[in-house]
């Protein structure tokens, strides 16, 4: 059995929040998950400030699950300030978003993201994209230690 992993979703639609946590619990990965619900909030937690000032910064997500329209600080900021951080630099980060707009895409794998995904609006068609992702970035892929 792989060791459990740790997934920052950062997500401020409650219906896809809830989603994208029952299909990544139901399909038996090994991964405890952080929510954040606005930009400010993820920030906090990845740099162990503000509300998460006592957790160890040392323990850092093997993902990153970012959308890009979010409260307080967009996605985009908090994407250039993940890759900006030597700590943090290396985390995968996976834009789970609602855009289609092709300026997001490109403005995102600019920025150092690592894949760009649309959530499909579709309930079966979202809930096999989380399930593909969790697969490949749980299972599949390997990230170097640090």
């Amino acid at each position: 059995m792989s060791k459990k992993r740790l997934i920052l979703m950062v997500e401020d639609n409650a219906d896809d929040e809830l989603l994208t946590l029952d299909v990544l619990r139901g399909g038996g990965e090994q991964c405890e998950i952080i929510v954040a619900r606005d930009g400010a909030e993820a920030l906090d937690y990845l740099f162990a400030t503000g509300a998460w000032a006592g957790r160890d910064p040392a323990a850092t997500p093997s993902l990153v699950l970012l959308d890009l329209k979010l409260p307080k600080v967009s996605g985009f900021e908090v994407l250039t300030r993940i890759r900006a951080n030597e700590q943090t630099r290396l985390i995968p980060v996976v834009l789970l978003t609602s855009s289609s707009e092709e300026e997001d895409m490109m403005r995102g794998y600019s920025s150092g993201a690592n894949s760009f995904v649309r959530k499909p609006v579709e309930f079966e068609r979202f809930a096999e994209s989380v399930r593909q992702l969790g697969d490949y970035w749980l299972q599949v892929n390997e990230v170097p230690a640090r």
